[in-house]
């Protein structure tokens, strides 16, 4: 996949980063923000290295990266916010407008949702909203936030796959609530374990903090879910 062919475009009303690779076999979908526009293309590269089947890539772009990602409010996130959260509006978007034009002009392809920090806790949440998703790809999901744990041993997630990653620095952050993020991430890890298929679910640790390597990691997060996918596909072929 050539990043140089990544176009910007508007779909639905929203704007996007879309690339497609020839005989796409999945749709991935992941939220971004501006500051993540930098190294979209070299993340798009990567997950098309790594992945074993064709993908048609959509970057939502977000404008309020807080605002339109947080399923509920937090004072820890939102303390400044003048709006309450509208992930659900995001959601929205995605799979009431962003997924049907994707599959009116490359067919019905099953779809993963990803991101990094928000972007991830957000496409965690998603697929406990809807099931429009056949994997998560979560690095460092920001699963800190207050509630989280009890939502997740509340509701079900419907996605066959999904992909946690933390850095092994985030849980010693200086901030107490931040630093929750590794417990957290485990019991998310073994509350999924304990539901899912085996092999569905899958925690990485990768070296440093929460800042550093997004794209790189963010990358490996879509691989290895595609990865999945396609040898899901291979062993309903041989059945």
């Amino acid at each position: 996949m050539n990043p140089e062919t990544m176009k910007q475009t508007t779909i639905e009303g929203h704007s996007c980063l879309l690339h497609a690779s020839p005989n796409p076999a999945l749709l991935l979908i992941q939220v971004t923000a501006r500051h993540e526009r930098s190294t979209i293309d070299a993340e798009v590269a990567q997950i098309a290295a790594c992945s074993p089947v064709g993908v048609v890539f959509a970057a939502v772009e977000l404008t309020d990266w807080v605002g339109q990602l947080m399923p509920w409010a937090d004072d820890a996130v939102m303390r400044r916010a003048t709006k309450p959260p509208c992930a659900a509006d995001t959601l929205a978007y995605i799979t009431g407008s962003l997924l049907p034009w994707l599959r009116s002009h490359y067919g019905p392809l099953p779809c993963v949702l990803g991101g990094y920090s928000l972007g991830g806790l957000f496409a965690l949440w998603a697929s406990y909203q809807s099931a429009d998703f056949c994997g998560v790809a979560a690095a460092s999901p920001s699963v800190w936030i207050k509630g989280w744990t009890a939502y997740t041993h509340q509701h079900t997630l419907h996605a066959c796959h999904v992909y946690l990653s933390l850095g092994d620095r985030e849980e010693h952050a200086r901030n107490q609530r931040m630093a929750a993020v590794g417990p957290c991430i485990r019991d998310l890890y073994q509350w999924l374990s304990r539901q899912m298929d085996q092999g569905g679910v899958v925690l990485e640790w990768n070296p440093g903090g929460h800042f550093g390597h997004e794209a790189d990691r963010t990358a490996r997060a879509f691989a290895w879910v595609c990865a999945r996918q396609a040898a899901c596909g291979d062993e309903m072929g041989r059945k």
